[in-house]
């Protein structure tokens, strides 16, 4: 196998991962955002810490596997990303913690517990928005030195460089709004009673903003991204991720109105791959488009050595069933309504 191709393979299989954190721990993120807003009792808001208490820490694996892929595949790309977003990334690591440390000290500090409540909501919220200004950024691209440093500053990356871009703003918002339609269809899955009721009506709510959204970051692209816009629309792969975001958004609004909970579950799981899938997409052959002066970070030119890539692989062969096996056999031991009683869980 070529080096050229082995680059290939690694861009696609860092794009699986991102796209296996947008799903996994998507949902989990949105339950944790909607915690506030669906949790009218003490009961609500265990049957929501519960609904993701057994998968939440094996959901973020994905993004460690992510950044470490990245890293060791385009460890170029890896110290201009990590370095450029540093305040961004640096915020979001507070927020994970935060939102971790939560989980345990809620059950054991009841006299702080509206802290811990809001640390585990703004944990979950902050990250989701982050997320979607950083994909936004590197769609759009990013001010790149002539060695290939990032030029740029915070204000960058929320559009302000030579005039002020609402893209990435847009897109961030846009992530936001999927991870709660996928929380709220999650929650769908695990709920009864009134929680259910509160919950199917937000989801349905939720849903509609999210296609108002992509409708809206679409014009956005195509009046202040045109290359994002042209790179995807002049890309067979990116017209394939177009019509799955369309037929995932058809086929959630179906099975809504269906009460097939499950169903819109996976409709809107489709639709975050969907995303990534389009982003992948708007930078290829590229991993960090240039705005300029130095050139952009591709494959080409970031990948590590064919020996490198070579041996990753082989481990990934390996390892990568044996997670999905892994995910497999906990969502199966898990599956079902979240009951609080002996038999529940």
């Amino acid at each position: 196998m070529t080096h050229e191709v082995l680059g290939i393979i690694w861009f696609v299989l860092v794009g699986v991962l991102l796209a296996g954190y947008a799903v996994f721990d998507g949902f989990d993120l949105g339950v944790g955002t909607l915690l506030p807003f669906l949790g009218k009792s003490a009961e609500d808001k265990e049957v929501m810490r519960r609904s993701v208490g057994p998968v939440w820490d094996g959901n973020e694996v994905w993004l460690l596997t992510g950044g470490g892929a990245l890293f060791a595949a385009f460890p170029a790309v890896y110290a201009t990303v990590f370095s450029g977003f540093y305040l961004a990334l640096m915020l979001v690591l507070f927020a994970l913690i935060f939102r971790a440390v939560s989980f345990e000290f809620h059950a054991h500090d009841p006299a702080w517990g509206g802290v811990w409540d809001w640390a585990f909501t703004i944990g979950s919220a902050l990250p989701s928005l982050l997320f979607g200004v950083a994909v936004g950024n590197i769609a759009l691209g990013v001010p790149l030195a002539t060695d290939g440093e990032f030029a740029g500053n915070f204000f960058t990356l929320l559009g302000i460089h030579n005039g002020f871009n609402p893209f990435q703003l847009v897109i961030g918002v846009l992530g936001l709004s999927m991870i709660l339609v996928q929380g709220a269809s999650w929650l769908a899955v695990k709920s009864e009673g009134d929680l259910y009721k509160r919950t199917v009506a937000m989801r349905s709510t939720l849903a509609w903003a999210f296609t108002a959204l992509v409708v809206v970051a679409t014009a956005v692209t195509a009046l202040f991204a045109k290359n994002v816009f042209a790179n995807v629309t002049g890309s067979i792969v990116g017209w394939v991720f177009v019509a799955l975001l369309v037929v995932s958004i058809a086929w959630g609004r179906l099975s809504m109105n269906g009460g097939k909970d499950l169903s819109a579950w996976y409709a809107i799981s489709l639709s975050a791959v969907s995303l990534v899938g389009i982003w992948a997409a708007s930078i290829f052959p590229n991993l960090v488009p240039s705005l300029g002066p130095g050139a952009p970070l591709t494959i080409a030119s970031t990948m590590s050595s064919q020996l490198t890539l070579t041996v990753m692989l082989i481990i990934a062969a390996i390892g990568v069933p044996l997670v999905l096996f892994y995910i497999f056999l906990v969502y199966r031991v898990f599956a079902g309504k979240v009951r609080l009683d002996s038999e529940g869980y």
